[in-house]
């Protein structure tokens, strides 16, 4: 068997035979997640100079000032993939992912069960969706290598990354959380706070979220290899795992030895947890990192350990420092010169309040590579789709949901948020993207048809 990047896909039924043309485009013209950034700037700074007043020294301004705008952002993602890293490679954690994964079996199922996986777990927070996509992936391919049934790793990555197409309809969606804020923007527009019974615990998005999961399921199961021949397994370097080795021959060597040492902070953190929770706090990001160095700090052996496991994690964290500052800038770009109204009052110009759901959708998808943040969109474009949505007659509530389905629609073909999950499975983004794509595909004939039913009245 093949490492990944050395070999076309495995030889498959319909569905992968269509996208054929589509892998072979990926493999030969699409460039890293860094050039694919670096692209994007100059694209939107072409833009902001040709379809709005600002000029070069204004545009270069606003990148420049936009750039230190996902700091807090950046460093709460690298912390996500650190700690994640280090939890997952915790003795009991190993273990318990080795009987996860151990579950599924058989040519299709594997594939299935990683995508519905960290689809549940995407829908209560998309930090996690990530980190559990990835870690199950690899340990699903691990297992397969064992049982000497080979299982096509790009494919089980981009499973993996399903649960970014469905995370902004569950618990963690920015655009509805915002909506729901006192003295949040959208409350102040609309003059009262919109309640995520209208928006996330609606029956209509529920449905289509319960319809968003069986799609994806249904797609990846019908791009599972029919042969072994051409499947590109998990290289098998990833499934070494090197023994962290102690000398304990000083104090000092027993003080880093001591499992004392990481069960008080371990514990101290926990406590916090308990403390938040029962005051009524909510899951965010912050807490998820929070929980996952409270679980790391507890199940590790002594600070040795969680010292190496940081080493070996921290080679993973690199790039991603990298690039968030430049989306950052085009962020700034967007907001700073106008050029992202232009492009949402375009849309809503030849809309009506049958077709406004759709055209917001769709152009919350094109926005997405601009602003792939969820709560940057909801602040950059909430205020121009809810203002038309009040001049059309549309209920807010669909602007809102418009929103949230753009957004994680072309996160499939967006690198921005693949990039942790990629540095975990020591994959590039060319690799995921031809299967990314059909997933964009069938779930965005899904998302259409669920705002023009809801631009219906239906």
């Amino acid at each position: 068997m093949s490492s990944p990047g050395t070999q076309t896909p495995p030889r498959q039924g319909g569905v992968a035979r269509a996208m054929a043309p589509v892998n072979a485009l990926v493999e030969r013209f699409i460039p890293s997640a860094l050039v694919f950034a670096i692209v994007l700037t100059v694209v939107v700074m072409a833009g902001a100079l040709v379809l709005t007043d600002a000029g070069p020294v204004a545009v270069v301004q606003a990148w420049g000032d936009g750039l230190a705008g996902l700091l807090a952002f950046m460093t709460q993602m690298a912390l996500i993939l650190l700690l994640g890293y280090i939890l997952a490679n915790t003795r009991p954690v190993r273990a318990g992912l080795r009987k996860l994964a151990a579950v599924p079996r058989g040519r299709v199922m594997p594939y299935v069960f990683v995508a519905l996986v960290t689809m549940v777990a995407a829908l209560f927070t998309w930090g996690l969706g990530l980190v559990v996509g990835a870690l199950l992936a690899k340990e699903v391919a691990a297992q397969g290598r064992r049982l000497g049934e080979p299982r096509h790793f790009p494919l089980l990555v981009a499973a993996g990354y399903s649960g970014m197409v469905v995370w902004h309809m569950g618990y963690s969606g920015s655009a509805p959380l915002v909506a729901a804020t006192p003295d949040s923007f959208v409350s102040e527009q609309l003059g009262a706070v919109l309640p995520i019974t209208q928006t996330t615990f609606s029956l209509w998005n529920m449905v289509t979220a319960l319809l968003a999961v069986v799609v994806v399921a249904a797609t990846v199961a019908l791009m599972a290899p029919r042969q072994q021949a051409g499947v590109v397994e998990m290289p098998e370097h990833q499934m070494v795992e090197d023994e962290i080795e102690m000398t304990v021959e000083t104090p000092a060597d027993r003080l880093d030895a001591s499992r004392v040492v990481t069960l008080v902070p371990g514990l101290l953190l926990l406590a916090y947890l308990v403390i938040h929770f029962s005051s009524g706090g909510s899951l965010t990001l912050d807490i998820v990192n929070w929980s996952f160095l409270t679980l790391s700090l507890l199940l590790v052996r002594n600070p040795l350990e969680i010292i190496a496991l940081t080493q070996r994690a921290a080679s993973n964290v690199g790039e991603i420092l990298l690039q968030f500052p430049l989306y950052a800038g085009i962020m700034g770009i967007m907001g700073g010169t106008g050029l992202i109204t232009i492009l949402s009052e375009s849309v809503v110009a030849v809309s009506t309040p049958a077709t406004f759901g759709v055209l917001a959708f769709l152009s919350a998808g094109i926005v997405n590579f601009f602003v792939p943040s969820g709560g940057g969109q909801i602040a950059v474009q909430g205020p121009v789709l809810l203002e038309a949505a009040r001049s059309l007659g549309v209920d807010p509530e669909v602007a809102v949901m418009a929103i949230a389905y753009g957004d994680q629609w072309t996160n499939m073909i967006q690198p921005f948020w693949a990039l942790p999950l990629l540095a975990i499975a020591g994959l590039k983004i060319r690799d995921i993207l031809g299967y990314t794509t059909m997933i964009l595909l069938t779930t965005g004939v899904l998302f259409v048809g669920a705002m023009l039913v809801i631009g219906s009245g239906v």
